[in-house]
């Protein structure tokens, strides 16, 4: 370790340090408190002591502080690269900060709360010691490895634990500086997301939320008013181009245009910005940028008189006093909305700010600079002119004393109070009453704190604060808490902040009703590519544009949309259909075919036609049965066929109606059982036509005595019996039964005699069809029998109607939908009833009414 304390002595400057402590780590190198200790102290404790620009106090257990009190002129980063060359600074020549003063005396008031506290590190008095940085990573990291090192003049205790890290890049400094000694740093303003990764940053906690949270909130506030379409202007860093990541990131959030503005060329870029947003049609801008980068860009729009823009802020200059006192900017800033460090009340602490004075506390440099300052005279001092003594601070009204909207002050507050709570911690023993020990040889001792052991009570830090806030770290981040804030016009025309809502983890909570819009009026802005797409349509993304950009294409048949701005259609239940506007799901009508509408009335007409005229030709050959036309071919068989025809007619009516159980049963056997009837009729006609012919030849005439009037009667009955069986069967074992057809889609659904079994229909149909093909075969033998009036051609031409109507029906049938299927079974139906009683009777009804002098037997014998 002797070559190690040698490179300590050699290199003076903080850079050389950091180098060194760095590459020690890389290297696996353990960097022992001593060392450190021993070359600060020999190298830099009188300058040291000189920069001191706070409070110091002594006690049981130092936690260090550095805050930016005053500024030195701004320096580009690449200054740090010449660090090696830099001597160090003995005091900081501009001005006090009166915002940080607050700060450093936030960390004293909750330290003295803390030592008041019985429950909290008893018998431990916690003190500090406070470093200003100067507002430059140089002056941060010489005052961090000053407190690292022990007290500047005994080079005794050092700090155990680091309060500071005013921005991101300063606590990435101090907490690489810090990691090899495993030095807590707890960080008030460093909101980096970098910062995050426990890896690089196994030391870093803060009291301030990530930047990740902070895009996400300001994306939810965007949605929850629905602003899909806005511009933005972002810093042209890692914290600008996170933000827009964040923002675009599944957040149902489209960018019209983003412009990065740089510090270091503000003017041209911030005048390019203002071109584009004047061009825009965004109604809404997301500003991420430092305070000074939105003062110059609001001094553009000004330029351009842009003031019809609602904006939306970060924490990094929602707050800006800066922007909000300048009444020029008055009218492009009014009607801001943004995200706020969550602010907090401090229960004491304004009358503790405005109870100070130098008298109180005479060892305090920093106040007394202060009191220079702010009342031209010097407190306890010969240097002209004296204080006389009554001047107080209850009075005076400027940054320092202002306590109405405590943020970073606050997070500075929770940053003692988390550092007390790991000290507890590790400081209370177990299977004792957790006071601290010195003397135990299984716990800690105040006076020889070990960082690494802090650092592990730190990460498992868990209390609720005097103001009821539950805290806690995880990994090295606090949950995100942030305030919604909004400038608003007051009567005098400037600008004020107001309070609206908060930020909780995932929930957001907005007054909206509380807000003052850049419109002036209490309507929210509108700000989308295209306006939302009413119920009853969706979405359609246009090609090429951002999803923020769609057309609206109404929903098809049979889907919905019930709300605005849908994505997608939904499909209704088999039960349902979209109404006309597609924005609801209706029951489906049931449709089946009735006696009321057109259809059902012209085949009820058509049936209704056919019974007549079947009647009234039974009734002419009734008048006429003793006439040779009548007579001939067994006129029983006549009757019994018109008597067929005529069910056939009437069951085509059983069809027609709101399916029932009995009604879907009785119409396939009516159906059936008819025309077995009709055919079997015809069948047995065509078999005596031939016996009959065939019984004149020599040796045939005991051929009649098989096919007289009673054998006749007997077949039909016979073939008849045998569909009345199928049908039997049938209906007894899988019966038809009512259903509605869903799969024909419409807004309506048809009812229908469903067939539980095809196999019975089959059979039925089939049945129908032999006889049939049987009774054309045997019509076509008799064909040329040298008759003047030969019935069986007449037949002939009937079977060929009947079956050519029923080989068309079947590729009908299966093709046609919902009630339009029972509809072409009663076409066929009618159509070979019809088909059977023109081609048999119309020329038999011809000769009997109108050619009665050919209804002789002479005339039917002869060829």
């Amino acid at each position: 370790m002797s070559w190690f304390s040698w490179l300590f002595t050699r290199w003076s400057s903080p850079a050389s340090l950091l180098l060194l402590l760095v590459v020690g780590r890389e290297l696996g190198l353990r960097v022992g408190l001593e060392v450190v200790q021993t070359a600060m102290c020999s190298r830099w404790s009188a300058p040291m002591e000189q920069s001191i620009q706070g409070p110091s106090q002594n006690g049981d257990v130092v936690i260090g502080g550095i805050f930016n009190l005053n500024y030195l002129p701004s320096v580009t980063d690449q200054d740090f690269t010449k660090l090696p060359h830099y001597k160090p600074y003995i005091f900081c020549p501009f001005r006090l900060e009166l915002k940080s003063l607050r700060y450093v005396y936030a960390m004293l008031f909750a330290v003295e709360e803390i030592n008041r506290n019985t429950a909290l590190l008893p018998g431990v008095r916690l003190s500090y010691r406070i470093f200003d940085g100067c507002a430059r990573h140089p002056g941060a990291t010489q005052a961090a490895l000053s407190l690292v090192g022990g007290d500047s003049l005994t080079c005794g205790q050092p700090v155990p634990l680091v309060i500071g890290g005013s921005s991101s890049v300063t606590g990435k400094i101090l907490s690489t500086i810090l990691a090899p000694l495993s030095v807590p740093l707890i960080s008030y303003l460093a909101s980096c997301a970098c910062l995050s990764d426990r890896r690089k940053f196994p030391n870093f906690f803060r009291t301030i939320p990530s930047d990740v949270y902070q895009a996400r909130a300001i994306a939810r506030l965007a949605i929850r008013l629905n602003w899909t379409w806005v511009g933005a202007v972002v810093a042209n860093t890692n914290y600008g181009h996170m933000a827009i990541q964040r923002e675009t990131e599944g957040a149902g959030v489209c960018l019209e245009f983003t412009e990065a503005v740089s510090r270091e060329t503000i003017v041209r870029d911030a005048r390019r910005a203002a071109i584009t947003i004047q061009a825009s049609t965004a109604r809404v801008i997301l500003i991420f940028c430092w305070y000074t980068d939105v003062r110059q860009l609001f001094l553009e729009l000004v330029k351009r008189n842009v003031t019809d823009r609602q904006f939306l802020a970060s924490e990094a200059w929602s707050t800006s006093d800066d922007i909000l006192q300048n009444i020029a900017l008055s009218k492009v800033a009014s009607g801001v909305v943004g995200v706020a460090i969550r602010s907090s009340v401090i229960t004491g602490f304004e009358n503790y700010l405005r109870s100070l004075h130098p008298s109180h506390r005479p060892g305090d440099e920093l106040l007394k600079e202060f009191w220079e300052k702010e009342f031209g005279c010097s407190p306890g001092t010969s240097r002209p002119p004296p204080c006389s003594g009554t001047e107080s601070l209850w009075g005076v009204q400027n940054h320092f004393t202002d306590t109405s909207h405590l943020r970073v002050t606050y997070n500075v507050y929770l940053a003692v109070y988390a550092a007390a709570h790991a000290l507890h911690s590790l400081l209370s023993c177990p299977n004792t009453d957790r006071r601290p020990a010195a003397n135990s040889s299984t716990c800690s001792s105040p006076h020889s704190i070990n960082p690494a052991e802090l650092l592990q009570h730190l990460n498992k830090v868990s209390f609720t604060t005097p103001q009821g806030e539950k805290f806690y770290f995880q990994g090295g981040d606090i949950p995100a808490k942030y305030d919604l804030v909004n400038w608003q016009t007051t009567p005098e025309g400037s600008l004020k902040l107001v309070l609206i809502g908060r930020v909780d983890g995932f929930e957001l909570h907005l007054n909206q009703s509380a807000v003052q819009w850049s419109t002036g009026s209490n309507q929210v802005p509108v700000s989308v590519c295209s306006e939302s797409c009413p119920p009853g349509t969706r979405m359609a993304s246009r090609k090429g544009e951002p999803v923020c950009c769609f057309d609206c294409v109404p929903c098809g048949e049979g889907e919905i949309s019930n709300k605005t701005g849908s994505r997608h259609c939904e499909r209704c239940p088999s039960e349902f259909w979209s109404n006309d506007e597609r924005t609801a799901c209706v029951p489906r009508q049931v449709d089946f075919l009735s006696f009321n509408e057109t259809l059902g009335i012209t085949l009820t007409v058509a049936a209704v036609s056919g019974v007549v005229v079947t009647s009234a030709v039974f009734v002419v050959f009734l008048r006429y049965r003793h006439t040779p036309m009548v007579r001939a071919n067994n006129s029983e068989l006549s009757f019994l066929l018109l008597l067929s025809l005529k069910l056939c007619f009437l069951c085509s009516l059983v069809f027609i109606g709101r399916p029932s159980l009995w009604s879907c049963r009785f119409q396939q056997a009516a159906f059936g059982i008819s025309f077995v009837l009709c055919v079997s009729c015809l069948l047995v006609k065509t078999i005596v036509v031939l016996a009959a012919f065939r019984s004149s030849r020599p040796g045939a005439g005991a051929l009649m005595k098989w096919f007289g009037p009673g054998q006749q009667r007997g077949s039909v009955c016979l073939f008849t019996s045998i569909q009345i069986i199928i049908c039997v069967i049938w209906l007894c074992v899988s019966p038809p039964v009512p259903q509605c057809d869903l799969g024909f889609q419409g807004s309506k659904v048809t009812l229908e005699c469903a067939m539980a079994s095809v196999v019975g229909f089959s059979l039925v149909l089939g049945y129908i069809g032999l006889l049939s093909c049987i009774c054309l075969f045997l019509t076509f033998l008799a064909r040329k029998l040298p008759d003047n009036f030969n019935e069986a051609k007449l037949i002939t031409f009937s079977m060929l109607i009947f079956c050519a109507v029923w080989m068309a029906f079947v590729p009908a049938y299966i093709s046609s939908p919902g009630k339009y299927v029972v509809a072409v079974e009663i076409f066929a139906i009618l159509a070979s009833s019809y088909g059977l009683l023109l081609c048999i009777f119309a020329p038999k009804c011809f000769i009997i009414l109108l050619r009665p002098e050919r209804n002789t037997k002479k005339l039917m014998m002869t060829r």
